[in-house]
């Protein structure tokens, strides 16, 4: 017989009750994150002294902050919208044949092009911008 086979088997289970989640009410934490705010360095103690984790005490703390007075200035995401282009932000050259193609990658490149272009041609000229080779 294999001696390691029987020394994988589980003879005996023990489970252990951790306990129940705690809760707490919005004046109990308040009192313990005005207590960690008494003096610098007290964040792990009072935690340790109430028995809570110090990440979830300084939650906490970020959640009782007072919200700042001049919140437009704050960064934040804007509703994109599309809309029908009126007339072009800077000057373009008209052209006889063709109309234009304007790309702008995310790096900030931006490549028009203006008249008839054929579809290798235009490929090339995609990749290697996408590649960085011209810049």
């Amino acid at each position: 017989m294999d001696s390691d086979r029987r020394s994988a088997q589980v003879e005996r289970l023990e489970v252990v009750d951790t306990g129940r989640r705690r809760r707490w009410s919005e004046d109990e934490k308040l009192k313990i994150v005005l207590e960690s705010l008494q003096a610098p360095r007290q964040v792990a103690a009072t935690a340790r002294r109430y028995g809570v984790s110090r990440s979830l005490l300084l939650r906490w703390r970020r959640s009782f902050r007072p919200e700042p007075k001049d919140a437009a200035h704050q960064p934040g995401f804007v509703p994109a919208m599309v809309v029908a282009e009126s007339s072009a932000p800077y000057p373009v050259a008209p052209t006889s044949s063709g109309g234009t193609i304007e790309i702008e990658f995310a790096a900030g490149v931006r490549m028009r092009i203006t008249g008839a272009v054929d579809a290798a041609t235009l490929k090339a000229a995609v990749a290697a911008l996408a590649d960085g080779r011209l810049r």
